[in-house]
């Protein structure tokens, strides 16, 4: 089915191409603010034929501002240029000649603005726009998601779901990398995303298909969080705090002082959550012959604290030489409190069992990096040398305390599992660029990294006669991890008329060790692996563009889940590892059409996934009442759907950003010796409005729609949530208070079902709602754009091609 969707809607696509022929005529041009001279991306750029104003091409700008429109038909046109916040502008009598490239220079936009009390309002940014390899999230215009983390404005992207425990799965796999700033992290990707304030970020990428320059771990591709800084000259901050209900609050501070040679940046935020959710519980199993039933209901409550501080000093040393130094430290102590309610009986005794548990749960720690890198240009025609060295040190203590009380409220058994240990990571990367004319380049670069990390894990039981805690010794844990991964790439990258294409390949060399020092055991990988890429896109003219590639990527399994003995996770879990675990193996195709259609932007992107060794974490009966999480590569999934994306403004002041997903999921293999087979079809929306009331007061309004979808062993249900929020400016954007109010109507939820032999499952959860949240921000010398424009300041991905990647 959605193989048939795809094909229809990519050929409606190409219908639309006018028929036109080719012809090597052009026309190019800068868009610019009039006011601060700032390159304006994404404005929409038409071409109307100048007898009768029907549509003869159209484009976006890209991040510089410029645009090309290409295969013009020798003629007279009409030029339309407009930008959110901006007014639009024509410019008739455009003659094309024929053989002619016609270069208009910089057009410059003027923003809209009116003047009472002191209130000047200008640019907007479009929320969330599709370029051609990744789709660009501007957080700053994501006004329900002011006050959250970065899951919070991923729920507004409809490849992303996000579940009420905010863990966050990119086309239906949560194996993804997150870089900040283009640099990895050792914390884990969702871990992240959790903690970083979305007020400290300037954008946010997804590239589902980097090339061959990009560490290709994780199934679904890249998550890059681009930081704020500032570009204007002098020095320019902002403060920022917010407030809601029920114990959430947080705030940031943020200063730069930027001269023609000199960049400071220093920022530190803090962040406090609560969250509280109800929980229902249907657990049956089967052990001995005997069937053990246990429901339970409750409440539960999390709490989150996050601090960060990060500092960066760049030098220019020359207009050949760059250099910049920066450091990076946060600290994080999160976890969760359980109060359940059991009903427990089995089938030889019906007689039901009631009794109260407490769960806490805690998990504090600490993080560190520092980095330097070195740019030098060897000529100003791209022929360039980037070397980094980033040193990044972690420490995690985690505690789990489970208690079971009769109705007197007495301990009658308990547990407690302990997991600590620091963890040390360094990278080392050298890229060179050398261009061979403005259409062909090559590139090449070496990476490393170095990782070591020790792991120590406890259990203790409750003792009713000293009516304290005892070690169980026998399940005290030490394990050191190691890996020394070394990986070199080369592309090359060119253009042929209106086809762009490139060529990659990532040759990568892993050698992990995994030691037991209780045990004298020990585990070594020694592998080496290749990963090509391919990306090529082709100009229709008439403003269409169509894009296609092919990476192959790869999963590779985490520490614990190799580790062969048993985890005590609370006292109705235990894990264990699997040391013969093989890595995940992703072939990933992509193909992509885009067009702008008068004032409709439309995207749309095709892509089919193949996943070999698909690794999985299992359950199955390991005691009465406990349950086993096990991991093994159960077979292959595959997933192949369609993104699309219309934008468009349905009267003057209002914009909406309507995106949809759809995609069919099949996983097929073997679960402890049975063959399986399990399929859905899978579909998200997002719903975006933005509406601008006055000129300096902006609602939007986000309807999010999640359908069911499978695993091996289960089934998730779907769930709506719908967001709202309204920002007013004052004093030419120099501050600014906004409310968001979070699943309004409380329609967000948890439900899962997971069935294995002698095993069956229920979850119900259901969070607080609705969230509220005030947030105010006064900034200055920031009204132009945040990201910082000069080499070694831009730490968005740059996907390793030309102009057309």
């Amino acid at each position: 089915m959605t193989s048939k969707i795809s094909i229809i809607l990519f050929l409606i696509a190409l219908l639309q191409i006018n028929g036109q022929g080719k012809f090597n005529n052009s026309i190019t041009a800068k868009v610019i603010d009039e006011t601060t001279n700032v390159p304006l991306e994404f404005a929409n750029v038409v071409l109307l034929n100048n007898s009768d104003s029907s549509q003869v091409a159209g484009t976006v700008t890209n991040s510089e501002g410029f645009f090309t429109l290409t295969s013009l038909k020798p003629g007279n046109y009409i030029l339309k240029i407009s930008f959110i916040g901006y007014d639009a502008i024509s410019k008739n009598n455009i003659s094309v000649k024929s053989e002619s490239k016609l270069d208009l220079g910089e057009i410059k936009l003027f923003p809209k603005s009116f003047s009472t009390d002191d209130v000047i309002v200008s640019e907007d940014r479009a929320p969330i726009s599709y370029e051609i390899d990744k789709k660009v999230i501007n957080v700053s215009e994501q006004i329900t998601a002011l006050s959250g983390s970065a899951v919070d404005v991923l729920e507004n992207v409809p490849s992303v779901t996000v579940d009420i425990e905010g863990n966050v799965s990119l086309r239906g796999s949560g194996s993804f990398r997150v870089l900040v700033d283009g640099r990895p992290t050792i914390m884990e990707s969702n871990e992240i995303l959790q903690q970083m304030p979305a007020s400290s970020i300037e954008n946010i990428e997804i590239i589902t298909n980097p090339s061959a320059k990009y560490d290709p771990e994780g199934t679904a591709g890249i998550i890059n969080l681009v930081l704020k800084k500032n570009k204007n000259v002098g020095f320019s901050g902002l403060a920022e705090v917010n407030s809601g209900l029920r114990n959430k609050y947080g705030g940031q501070i943020l200063g730069d002082y930027k001269t023609t040679d000199l960049t400071y940046t220093l920022g530190l935020d803090y962040n406090n959550r609560n969250y509280f959710r109800d929980e229902e519980e249907i657990n049956r199993t089967t052990y001995l012959g005997n069937t053990t039933f246990r429901n339970s209901y409750g409440e539960a409550d999390s709490k989150h604290n996050f601090f960060g501080v990060r500092g960066e000093l760049g030098m220019k040393f020359s207009d050949a030489d760059y250099f910049m130094v920066g450091a990076r430290y946060r600290d994080r102590e999160h976890g969760s409190n359980s109060t359940q309610n059991y009903l427990e009986w089995n089938e030889a005794d019906p007689n039901k069992i009631n009794y109260l548990s407490n769960s806490d749960r805690s998990r504090a720690g600490d993080n560190y990096s520092l980095y330097v890198n070195y740019d030098h240009k060897f000529n100003p025609n791209g022929h360039l040398l980037k070397a980094e060295v980033q040193v990044e040190q972690g420490n995690a203590d985690e505690r789990t305390l489970n208690e079971l009380l009769d109705g007197n409220n007495n301990i009658t058994s308990g547990r407690v599992s302990t997991e600590k240990g620091p963890e040390t990571e360094i990278e080392t990367r050298i890229d060179y660029t050398l261009p061979f004319s403005e259409k062909s380049k090559f590139e090449a670069g070496y990476q490393n990294e170095i990782e070591n990390s020790n792991e120590i894990t406890g259990l203790l039981d409750y003792d009713a006669v000293s009516n304290s805690y005892l070690s169980l010794s026998e399940y005290d844990k030490d394990v050191v991890y190691k890996t020394n991964q070394h990986s070199l790439y080369s592309l090359f990258a060119s253009e042929w008329k209106d086809l762009g294409y490139q060529f990659g390949l990532r040759a990568e060399y892993t050698d992990r060790e995994i030691t037991l020092n209780k045990r004298n055991e020990n585990f070594v990988i020694d592998r080496v692996d290749f990963f090509p890429s391919f990306h090529t896109s082709y100009k229709l003219g008439g403003g269409h563009e169509v894009m296609a590639s092919y990476t192959r990527r790869i999963e590779r399994p985490r520490g614990w889940e190799l580790e062969p003995f048993e985890t005590w996770m609370d006292a109705y879990n235990v894990r264990i590892g699997n040391p013969a675990l093989k890595p995940e193996y992703i072939d990933s195709y992509e193909m992509g059409y885009q067009t702008v259609l008068g004032g409709l932007v439309f995207s749309m992107e095709n892509y089919y996934r193949v996943n070999h060794n698909k690794i999985e974490r299992l359950r199955s009966v390991y005691a009465e009442n406990i349950t086993l999480s096990s991991t093994d590569n159960v077979g292959t999934d595959y997933s192949f759907g369609t993104e699309l994306m219309f934008n468009f403004d349905p009267i003057q002041p209002w914009n909406i950003n309507l995106m949809g997903n759809l995609y069919n999921y099949k996983i097929e293999g073997v679960i402890f010796d049975d063959p399986f087979s399990r399929e859905s079809f899978n579909w998200n929306t997002r719903f975006n409005n933005i509406v601008r009331l006055t000129s300096s007061t902006r609602l939007q309004f986000n309807l999010m729609y999640n359908s069911p979808s499978v695993s091996s062993q289960g089934k998730r249900e779907g769930f709506l949530t719908t967001n709202f929020g309204i920002r007013q400016d004052l004093f030419n954007r120099a501050l600014s208070a906004s409310l968001q109010i979070r699943d309004v109507f409380g329609t967000s939820k948890y439900e899962y079902t997971s069935e294995a032999i002698n095993y069956y499952n229920y979850n119900y959860v259901t969070r607080e709602s609705p969230m509220v949240m005030f947030n105010l921000r006064f900034s200055f010398n920031r009204q132009g754009k945040d990201r910082e424009g000069e080499r070694g300041g831009d730490q968005g991905m740059d996907m390793g091609g030309g102009d057309n990647f």
